[in-house]
């Protein structure tokens, strides 16, 4: 695999669920060295237009033919906006990959989505969809799904990407400008 491969890295803002919108970030890298573009959109708190907006973004970014691989920090934006990886894969023809720090926990993740949503057993379906991997790194493990892509060449680019801690740098790059933009300084675990 290319030391250079082009990386799409996608991340939400901080939000409050009293907001409407949540800022997404997108961050295009080549491998996980040099920044390329900032691309940004928005997503309706706890909506169903992540998908659509990731679309967008691949599609409407100038760096489209060079872009190898988008990934996602975790499943959903803006709340329970989730992204259905499988789609995205089918719009754009790149392979997609979610990151998350932590096994989600889908019990408590049902609970919230019975109380606050009618179409909760459609998220929750669409949260579980595909199979979740632990993937063991010099620190904590990481969890990730993904979609046009082998195990083996997810953790290659994982481990292309990521310069230090467990999180590939497209992510915590978009997660550091999201939170930066929204919060007027960069805090928190990408």
């Amino acid at each position: 695999m290319k030391q250079q491969i082009r990386l799409l890295g996608i991340d939400d803002s901080p939000f409050t669920f009293t907001e409407k919108y949540a800022t997404v970030i997108g961050v295009i890298m080549r491998g996980g060295s040099y920044i390329e573009c900032v691309l940004r959109s928005q997503v309706s708190v706890d909506g169903t237009d992540a998908t659509n907006i990731c679309k967008e973004m691949v599609e409407n970014t100038r760096h489209r033919k060079q872009l190898r691989v988008v990934m996602l920090d975790g499943i959903a934006l803006g709340g329970f906006n989730v992204v259905n990886i499988q789609e995205l894969y089918s719009a754009t023809n790149l392979p997609i990959i979610t990151v998350t720090r932590d096994n989600p926990d889908f019990e408590k993740i049902e609970k919230a989505l019975r109380k606050n949503f009618e179409d909760w057993k459609d998220r929750l379906n669409l949260m579980k969809k595909g199979e979740l991997h632990k993937i063991e790194t010099s620190h904590n493990p990481i969890y990730v799904k993904c979609a046009g892509i082998s195990l083996a060449e997810t953790k290659e680019i994982i481990k292309l990407s990521t310069i230090r801690g467990v999180i590939p740098e497209p992510i915590r790059v978009a997660h550091l400008i999201a939170s930066g933009v929204t919060r007027g300084e960069s805090y928190g675990k990408a």
